[in-house]
């Protein structure tokens, strides 16, 4: 294994300092615990709280910030954070409005952030939380009961983000997070498999000539195994499988996410880009943004993920909105 760290239980402590010595104008990262908030502070504010395993970069630090989260919970490498941690960005984040926790559908992070959001009421801060599930590629896995949150997670944080930002109420807040969930779907495939630092040896293994369909973002092996064919033939199968979710019509809107893993060039989720335009053109959905890019990783994986999200009038002004973070800026 070839991995450019000073030792696995160094790794998460040094990633934090080292996003913090890059974004001191973003981030400050609370003493004695894995979590960054905003440099700044929230005050006045609903604030927003995700994270979650590291190893999913630039999720979820990257996206503390102006018009996104107000605090953000690394665990170890594919892990969910501790109760304790995730109370502490709680305590830290709130500005005096309430909290929203948006936490992604793995068994430990709903357990843990639960027990945290109880930790917090009990100290008089009000919090709601969303649960994120849209990957549509397999109902059950093996770390959640229900769809796994994958990368649409991002737009809930980005909408969301932008309801906050412009003074809604927690009450607000989270309905927007909800719309985003009900209208927010994803499926993702790999190349080859990632490496867990602590693991040694990839998640999985694949030949030469294969691909995986249906992963997770934690390593996790998909749901079927094939040779590998041209990437427009591999779009067709994930786009397929989101469009038969049957929410997505004939005169909607969507934004589009082409979403890396970690490992794959930019080059070919540009290529898959031009496919699913061409393909959502010929079903008459027309496009109204597309971000392409890392944005929800699995280490060193190769392979993409796409995600639609359908929007109206409400949710495109909420994506429109300015965000200023480390890994998302938009004016």
């Amino acid at each position: 294994m070839k991995k450019l760290i000073n030792g696995v239980d160094q790794v998460v402590d040094e990633m934090l300092d080292g996003m913090v010595a890059a974004y001191p104008q973003y981030l400050k990262r609370l003493d004695g615990f894995d979590v960054v908030v905003r440099a700044g502070g929230s005050e006045g504010k609903v604030a927003l709280v995700s994270g979650g395993g590291s190893g999913h970069e630039p999720a979820h630090g990257g996206y503390v910030g102006k018009g996104m989260l107000d605090g953000a919970i690394a665990g170890a490498v594919f892990t969910s954070p501790t109760p304790d941690q995730v109370f502490e960005a709680i305590k830290a984040a709130n500005g005096g409005k309430g909290v929203l926790l948006v936490i992604k559908n793995y068994t430990g992070d709903v357990m843990n952030f639960e027990m945290a959001a109880d930790m917090a009421r009990d100290e008089g801060i009000e919090v709601e939380q969303v649960i994120t599930a849209d990957d549509v590629a397999v109902e059950n896995s093996t770390w959640t009961t229900g769809r796994r949150g994958i990368a649409g997670t991002i737009f809930v944080h980005k909408l969301a983000g932008a309801c906050a930002e412009a003074g809604g109420s927690l009450k607000d807040v989270k309905a927007v997070a909800e719309k985003v969930i009900a209208n927010v779907r994803s499926m993702g495939m790999a190349v080859d498999a990632c490496t867990v630092p602590a693991a040694g040896k990839p998640s999985f293994d694949l030949a030469e000539d294969e691909i995986e369909i249906g992963i997770g973002i934690h390593g996790e092996p998909g749901v079927n195994r094939e040779k590998i064919g041209p990437i427009n033939e591999i779009v067709d199968k994930l786009l397929t499988k989101i469009l038969a979710e049957g929410i997505y019509n004939t005169g909607d809107e969507v934004a589009v996410m082409v979403n890396g893993m970690g490992g794959t060039p930019l080059m070919e989720l540009f290529v898959a880009n031009k496919h699913i335009k061409d393909e959502l053109d010929k079903k008459g959905i027309r496009i109204y943004k597309t971000l392409v890019g890392n944005y929800m990783t699995s280490l060193d994986m190769e392979g993409f993920s796409i995600t639609l999200l359908k929007v109206d009038d409400e949710l495109k002004k909420y994506l429109d909105a300015p965000a200023d973070t480390p890994a998302f800026v938009q004016a």
